[in-house]
């Protein structure tokens, strides 16, 4: 059997969602798929305990090079603050700062992945003029830098790897630690701002259970009713690089899905929008927001034309919690 490939855990300023969300991985479940990509957990704040996990003796076996690390993941933003001390978060038991620790333990990984959007970009960790002083690993919102720096490449000769989302879906984790494991995973599996392809080449809006309403342009008026989310409600699924509603969260759900609307959780800055996430900012009656490839005459033309030829079933439906009138089903035969 090849050699286990190493995994260190670390989690730094977040909610610890990410964790949870990787926790519901299913068919295959967590464990089994570390098992089956022969990684070993080094450490983890959720799974390891003390004292058959020490780790800070692992900490130091690793800078010593007794034991390799393969794989970096950090959970939750970089804390620097105040004044870019890091003394916000230290390392428990220690008078070192996390975000030495990090970028101590950059230097010596093959790959650094950055879990979640705070940790990619600062994500919601960065709200409220970041008193913190918070940093993503690479960026700093929009900006590249961070903590590590713009230049910063890992062991294995990559940037850090954001698998953002917030939370991020579990199947986003595992199938990138999976790709590196088996070697499948290099700069050309990455985005323009770093995210795994296999799930950034999707919008969000691909596959939406709204999507015979968004066509009509039939929006929901408040939450709850069965319309398309975007017009009224901030939905951003038409912008945001996902594949959310094709792959479902929990085997079944997604935002939309649920009545709420997207709210672009894997680009840097979604957490700050500028307007309330449930209401959509118009210009002159039109969202600010338009799909991301449309040219705005032409979505202002297909939206006249599409809520012309709106069926009343689909009109009326769009403004109600329930379905209220069912399709009109006609017999194909010989058609």
């Amino acid at each position: 059997m090849n050699k286990p490939i190493n995994l260190l855990w670390l989690q730094s300023g977040g909610c610890g969602g990410c964790t949870m969300s990787m926790l519901n991985a299913e068919q295959p479940t967590l464990f089994d798929t570390l098992k089956n990509s022969n990684i070993n957990v080094l450490w983890h704040a959720s799974f390891s305990s003390y004292p058959n996990d020490n780790f800070l003796e692992i900490i130091n076996k690793i800078q010593s090079g007794e034991t390799s690390l393969d794989i970096l993941c950090v959970e939750g933003a970089a804390i620097t603050g105040p004044d870019g001390s890091g003394a916000f978060h230290m390392v428990s038991g220690t008078d070192i700062p996390m975000m030495t620790l990090i970028e101590t333990l950059a230097k010596k990984a093959q790959h650094t992945l950055a879990i979640g959007s705070c940790t990619a970009y600062g994500g919601m960790t960065r709200t409220n003029k970041n008193q913190l002083e918070v940093k993503g690993l690479q960026y700093i919102g929009e900006q590249r830098g961070g903590l590590l720096g713009e230049g910063y490449m890992s062991q294995g000769n990559m940037p850090v790897i954001n698998v953002a989302g917030c939370p991020a879906h579990p199947d986003w984790i595992l199938h990138t630690l999976q790709g590196i494991a088996l070697s499948m995973f290099n700069e050309q599996s990455i985005d323009s701002l770093q995210r795994p392809k296999f799930y950034t080449e999707h919008l969000a809006h691909h596959a939406c259970p709204k999507n015979e309403y968004y066509e009509y342009k039939a929006s929901a008026g408040k939450a709850g009713q069965a319309g398309c989310l975007m017009e009224n409600l901030g939905c951003k699924a038409t912008q945001a690089a996902a594949d959310c509603n094709i792959r479902l969260w929990n085997g079944h759900g997604s935002c939309p899905k649920a009545g709420y609307a997207c709210i672009n959780c894997t680009s840097p800055g979604f957490e700050e929008p500028g307007h309330p996430f449930s209401q959509t900012p118009k210009l002159a009656g039109i969202p600010i927001g338009l799909p991301t490839d449309m040219p705005k005459a032409w979505f202002i033309a297909l939206s006249s034309l599409s809520k012309a030829a709106t069926p009343e079933r689909i009109k009326v439906n769009a403004k109600s919690e329930t379905i209220k009138i069912s399709p009109n089903l006609k017999s194909s035969k010989g058609k």
